[in-house]
């Protein structure tokens, strides 16, 4: 659990771990990312409380992104899941959702709903809904709305490291960025149907604070964090991406223009039983070079 400036809010989230959805064998590791307010005091009061948590604390303020990697760096065991310091789960939510990724061999296992909440769990502002099953690169890249931007979701360490981590340079989009190399290297994302978690809407929330805040460049540093998988894009949607127009908005604007994964990499034969597959864009590294150079005229 990422912890930073929180301290109205962590206790809140932390019972509702503790109580009813921790198992022994279970571990709860908390990263305080050098927070100024009273953060630190109230994690000591929670500690003293639950003595199985874990605190960490950064001598600098490093970011979420940070946080998530310093937790999952100092945990043990294989199944991971990241929830927000202000936000609640269902009583007995996680078992279900653990029972839901084993089952389907999959690799990250979500939550379908989310109850938008700003007072209190008993009353819902607003729902946002995933479709349950399988959810894809392409799903991913085809709406706002992710289990990548949620972020409190179940994952297995392996996809972690498979992904690089949670990106550190993001800022509020490293959940959404952490969502994506997952899928892009490999991992199988799953949906579980009718399951919900709440989250909580405030005033002052990271996303708000520092992606909303800056909104006009959420496409481009999104476009930071798509680049490396420019091998598995269309054509077509990376010469939208990098368009004078699609470089400010593709990200807001995913559900009217997609962008387009490539379904079905080209199979060259080596020799026999020996496949090696290669996209379309066997020239990638030149393009996106000359691309970013076209932003920089001479």
């Amino acid at each position: 659990m990422p912890a930073y400036n929180c301290a109205s809010t962590i206790a809140e989230a932390v019972d509702s771990i503790m109580i009813s959805n921790f198992l022994p064998g279970d571990e709860l590791i908390i990263t305080n990312d050098c927070s100024t307010d009273d953060t630190g005091d109230v994690l000591a009061g929670i500690k003293k409380k639950y003595q199985e948590i874990k605190v960490i604390d950064h001598n600098r303020n490093k970011g979420g992104g940070a946080a998530r990697n310093t937790c999952i760096e100092n945990s043990r065991n294989e199944l991971l899941f990241c929830l927000d310091s202000d936000n609640v789960l269902e009583k007995k939510s996680i078992a279900p959702l653990k029972q839901y990724l084993l089952e389907n061999q999959a690799d990250v296992a979500a939550f379908q709903h989310l109850y938008y909440f700003s007072s209190g769990i008993d009353t819902t502002d607003n729902i946002w809904t995933l479709p349950h099953g399988t959810f894809t690169a392409q799903d991913c890249l085809s709406r706002t709305f992710s289990p990548g931007a949620s972020g409190n979701y179940l994952f297995t360490k392996k996809s972690w490291l498979a992904a690089g981590g949670y990106p550190e340079f993001a800022g509020a989009l490293d959940t959404w960025g952490f969502g994506l190399r997952q899928l892009m290297t490999g991992s199988k994302m799953i949906v579980l149907a009718d399951a919900y978690y709440y989250h909580r809407l405030l005033k002052d929330s990271y996303y708000l604070r520092d992606a909303w805040a800056r909104r006009k460049s959420v496409s481009l540093r999104a476009l930071q964090l798509i680049i490396p998988f420019f091998d598995k894009i269309e054509d077509e949607s990376i010469n939208h991406i990098f368009s004078k127009k699609g470089r400010y908005s593709w990200m807001e604007n995913l559900e009217k223009r997609p962008i387009k994964v490539c379904q079905n990499p080209k199979k060259t034969t080596v020799w026999k039983d020996h496949t090696v597959e290669s996209f379309k864009q066997n020239n990638l590294p030149r393009r996106v070079l000359n691309k970013i150079r076209s932003f920089f005229p001479e």
